[in-house]
């Protein structure tokens, strides 16, 4: 079963028993709307994108769980980002509200990004306040309002929720002033250092995909952003965990496109979903029974 916001968001829900497990998928779009007027060549802004990331988990309603994606680029508005992340020499006229421009602001990749690679600005020219506007009311907001009440609706049933925010990461580090050249792990998870997800779920999640051979980091060099720290709260059981993919899995980083990587890296995620589905139906039946 699918709701659908035409080139603005998907949300697959299970047709059958739901599970307190919703997977979200923001940066994986591909629709680049007609009033972004870019400057920058377009196979560098698509460097951005979370390549098939939604592909990757969409078993997830096979197993009770909820996906939600983006169908429009980051690089046009970037849903991991707080409202005010946004950089104030953008904007041309008023911004009526006050802004709180953050590190990634600093580094060009704020909510609206000014950059696509260091030294390289995606516009000419600054953009009017109310085409920044827009793009908040018309696709940022429509993505949160669905992921938060995805969550509270499972949240209310269940007393319980897990939420696993999905994403894609470059082979290796150092385009970024200060970042790290080298290669990176398999997976990096992200729990903004404990405070979004109960250690025990980080754990489980960490061993799975050990399990099956793979090398995975936590909260280095990626802790996770604003989808995961607006909807946590571990403590009252509503727990949300970054996930990154390193993308050298299953694409070609230059051409974006897939390699024979692709299929045997669904199927060890479709078994990550399974697993977690496992879990969370464990913790419900376990619950039930005191």
């Amino acid at each position: 079963m699918s709701f659908v916001i035409e080139d603005v968001l998907i949300r697959d829900d299970p047709g059958g028993y739901r599970l307190p497990v919703v997977f979200d998928s923001p940066h994986s779009g591909l629709h680049y709307p007609p009033e972004f007027r870019f400057t920058c060549p377009l196979s560098l802004l698509r460097q951005a994108e979370d390549g098939f990331v939604d592909e990757l988990f969409a078993a997830a309603p096979d197993h009770g769980a909820t996906l939600l994606a983006a169908l429009f680029p980051r690089s046009f508005i970037d849903t991991n980002r707080a409202a005010d992340d946004l950089e104030p020499d953008m904007i041309e006229g008023r911004w009526r509200e006050p802004l709180l421009p953050g590190d990634r602001s600093a580094l060009g990749m704020g909510l609206i990004r000014r950059l696509c690679r260091p030294g390289i600005p995606i516009y000419d020219g600054r953009l009017p306040a109310a085409e920044i506007a827009d793009r908040i009311d018309r696709y940022y907001r429509p993505y949160h309002f669905q992921l938060a009440a995805t969550l509270d609706s499972l949240f209310s049933q269940f007393q319980v929720v897990w939420h696993v925010n999905c994403h894609s990461m470059p082979s290796a580090g150092g385009t970024l002033p200060g970042s790290d050249p080298s290669p990176r792990p398999d997976f990096v998870l992200g729990d903004r250092d404990g405070t979004t997800c109960g250690p025990e779920f980080v754990h489980f999640v960490t061993r799975t995909l050990e399990g099956q051979g793979y090398r995975v980091a936590l909260n280095n060099p990626y802790k996770g952003q604003e989808l995961i720290r607006r909807y946590a709260d571990p403590a009252r059981g509503r727990h949300s965990l970054q996930l990154e993919i390193n993308r050298r899995l299953y694409m070609n980083e230059e051409t974006l496109e897939k390699h024979s990587g692709f299929e045997p890296l669904r199927k060890t995620l479709t078994h990550l979903i399974r697993r977690i589905a496992d879990y969370a139906g464990d913790h419900i039946a376990a619950h039930a029974a005191e």
